[in-house]
């Protein structure tokens, strides 16, 4: 898997780039015919540890789906992170502003 060019767009572009799964499949692995859900958790692995990450959270396995790659140590990466964190708070009934997501239903499914 090489994301050279993804995380330099990322990187020009301030620090998000919504880009197509399938973009984002012909650097990860050309030679597959298909995105599966293995594929996605790799590709979510790789970008983590260039520092990316995307949202939704979970990759979708859809060539023709459309994601945001952020960088993680941007402004726009820090708030999805806090985000993210209060998603998995809420999962564990614990999220210190319960009503929070009731106004957000979309954030809550894509940070998840």
């Amino acid at each position: 898997m090489d994301f050279t060019i993804i995380k330099h767009a990322v990187e020009v572009d301030h620090g998000a780039k919504r880009l197509s799964m399938y973009f984002i499949k012909q650097h990860a692995a050309p030679e597959r015919a298909r995105l599966s859900a293995e594929l996605c958790a790799q590709i979510s692995e790789e970008f983590a540890r260039i520092g990316l990450s995307t949202l939704p959270r979970t990759l979708p396995t859809s060539e023709n789906e459309f994601v945001w790659v952020l960088q993680s140590s941007s402004i726009l990466g820090e708030v999805a992170d806090i985000a993210a964190a209060l998603v998995n708070l809420d999962k564990l009934g614990m999220n210190p502003l319960p009503q929070l997501f009731d106004n957000y239903p979309q954030a809550k499914s894509n940070l998840s």
